[in-house]
């Protein structure tokens, strides 16, 4: 295995300035009436949006499981049985200004004649999630379109005629994966490197905005190929080839595609969404890790795992790489920093209650065993504020 040196990590974070921008054929009243509110409760257009620490809001959630049907069942952690609420009476506080919650009906007029897309992994589709249960209560999205995994849907909004899909690509290059839905692998992932994935590529001219991700699939054992040919691998035992480690791979995916995006003649608004980090303590998924905590992390009470840290690193530098051509080409291309503000909730995951009532009789995974996610987010939960940080950042 490749070794990392010690990586420290400081973003740059886009100010919310950097977002004043035309926008064509949208219905400006909303967002104009969003900014003016805004700027008088900041006193300020000038904010980092991405540091600062979660406060106690006794409002409490926006959503329940009872009013969203969009929530997946080991996300509905309500419903699974949870029997503290307590992580669902927090919202995030930057540091230097208040930031409002989302504004469904302003959203919603802002996305007029517009289409979005989450692209990536599972993470992705926990955030859509949160977004479709948050506009519902505003306007119904009809589910049009999934492929026969479900893992890629498009909802669409009629009132709006807007188009909201969510595209499964973990590796977000091309890849053939071998891999059944419980994490069950009958051969090696072959990842193309040099190739974008063209389950999203192909629609990429369709896409008004783009938030896109990558994540912890490339922790799993991989073989990689460039030009069609094999140039090493990550974790490959009993291969008689070059170990490259995670790490290399990460970085060339998230170049071609950052690289495919600045060099395109589409120009849509771009999100790059940083990883997200687990809360397994004691151990991983696998091996009897846990999330028990009740309460958020104070800000430095926690820090980043090695491989998140190596992982923001790559993104980092990637980003600030590709930053440079979108801004002589006009294209608009953003840091997503969620890394900071999701640290610090250790409370706010499934853990056991990714399982409806796991500690009952015939509970759990169905093998006697209990498997926690500390990874994927309660719904309501957490992950609900990086919308907030999308409404923000769109109405500056």
């Amino acid at each position: 295995m490749v070794r990392h040196p010690a990586f420290s990590f400081h973003i740059s974070h886009f100010q919310a300035s950097d977002w004043v921008q035309p926008w064509p054929d949208s219905d400006e009243a909303p967002l104009r009436d969003f900014q003016e509110n805004s700027n008088h409760e900041n006193g300020s257009s000038q904010c980092d949006i991405f540091v600062g620490k979660w406060v106690r809001d006794p409002s409490g959630p926006r959503y329940t499981n009872e009013t969203c049907r969009f929530i997946e069942p080991p996300q509905n952690c309500m419903r699974n049985g949870r029997p503290d609420s307590d992580y669902l009476y927090w919202r995030w506080s930057p540091r230097d200004c208040e930031l409002p919650t989302l504004d469904a009906p302003n959203f919603l007029n802002l996305m007029r004649h517009k289409s979005w897309a989450f692209i990536g992994d599972s993470i992705s589709r926990n955030h859509v999630q949160s977004l479709l249960c948050i506009l519902s209560q505003v306007e119904e999205a009809t589910e049009v379109y999934h492929d026969e995994e479900f893992k890629s849907k498009r909802w669409y909004f009629p009132g709006h005629n807007f188009t909201l899909s969510v595209i499964w690509s973990p590796y977000l290059v091309k890849a053939d994966v071998f891999e059944d839905n419980d994490g069950h692998s009958s051969a090696q992932t072959q990842i193309y490197l040099d190739t974008v994935d063209p389950i999203w590529s192909q629609q990429y001219t369709n896409f008004d905005y783009i938030i896109f991700a990558g994540g912890k699939w490339f922790l799993k054992t991989a073989i990689y190929y460039e030009n069609r040919t094999i140039v090493g691998c990550h974790y490959c035992p009993g291969r008689n080839l070059t170990e490259l480690g995670y790490d290399f791979g990460y970085r060339k995916a998230i170049r071609r595609v950052l690289d495919y995006m600045t060099k395109s003649s589409h120009k849509p608004l771009i999100l790059f969404r940083t990883t997200a980090p687990d809360h397994f303590e004691n151990g991983e998924w696998f091996s009897g890790g846990t999330c028990n905590r009740t309460e958020p992390f104070n800000e430095g009470e926690a820090g980043f795992k090695d491989v998140d840290t190596v992982m923001m690193n790559v993104e980092l530098e990637e980003f600030q790489r590709a930053e440079n051509v979108a801004l002589k080409k006009g294209i608009k291309l953003k840091l997503f920093d969620t890394s900071k503000a999701s640290l610090l909730r250790p409370d706010g995951h499934p853990g056991p209650y990714r399982n409806f009532q796991p500690f009952s009789e015939g509970g759990g995974d169905g093998d006697g065993k209990l498997i926690r996610d500390c990874l994927h987010w309660c719904l309501p939960g957490p992950i609900d504020y990086w919308n907030d940080l999308i409404m923000y950042a769109l109405s500056h």
